[in-house]
């Protein structure tokens, strides 16, 4: 049965953390949350959490490394639903492998590229024409400073000396990702955007750094853009960051 009354949103990596949180502050704006997540007993804990502060949650099976689960996703929302309002992705990986150009082992390169570039694009694709059902859709790829080639290049930035190359570089390669692709669909009222959260207490950073709520914040601005709002460009909570 097609929900024609509510906006739906699909966040990936929804079960934890800045997803989970994402989730919970867009559903809170009265939208559908779908969260999309490798692990059913995680997701559909998740979704029941949700569902128990009042938001309309539901668990979707979602591995960015897996392509026949995307196109599952992208089908059941489809029979389900319809459209798709709102693609958030969250979903992100980085690898204790991961160091500096000259020694890093170039396999967990691909492995960070396979879930924060390739596994995202996929999504993209697959949830496109969903979202080209919408009467205002919305794209927020959730990028990273550091995939900033003008914070990184400045010397004086304070995460300047940190450079993992998988993640880093993945970052860089997403936000080119989200040009792209506001500039395809500008005609369209999709409008697509990164976000930079900052740095936020997940378990890619061993929980230290901001609250999740605070990491949320930019995400849920793009997600929740009015039709008069930007696309194409790359946000924190500070404002526009540079490219």
């Amino acid at each position: 049965m097609t929900d024609h009354t509510r906006r739906i949103a699909l966040i990936t990596g929804g079960n934890k953390g800045l997803g989970f949180e994402t989730a919970r502050q867009i559903g809170q704006q009265g939208h559908m949350v779908l969260l999309g997540a490798r692990d059913p007993s995680r997701g559909e804990a998740a979704a029941a959490s949700l569902r128990a502060e009042g938001i309309d949650a539901r668990y979707l099976a979602l591995d960015l490394t897996e392509r026949a689960t995307i196109v599952a996703a992208a089908r059941e929302i489809q029979a389900t639903y319809g459209r798709l309002d709102v693609l958030v992705n969250n979903a992100g990986a980085a690898s204790p492998a991961d160091g500096p150009v000259s020694s890093v082992d170039v396999a967990s390169v691909r492995s960070v590229f396979e879930v924060n570039f390739f596994g995202t694009l996929e999504v993209i694709q697959a949830m496109l024409p969903l979202l080209k059902e919408s009467t205002a859709g919305r794209v927020v790829n959730v990028s990273s400073t550091l995939g900033s080639l003008a914070l990184q290049s400045d010397p004086t930035w304070e995460f300047s000396p940190f450079k993992p190359t998988g993640y880093n570089t993945a970052k860089v390669a997403l936000n080119m990702l989200t040009v792209h692709l506001a500039a395809e669909l500008l005609d369209s009222g999709i409008k697509v955007n990164s976000v930079a959260p900052g740095y936020t207490a997940t378990d890619l950073t061993g929980g230290s750094g901001q609250s999740v709520a605070q990491g949320a914040a930019a995400s849920v601005r793009m997600a929740l853009l009015p039709d008069d709002g930007p696309t194409g460009g790359f946000f924190s909570v500070n404002g526009t960051e540079p490219w």
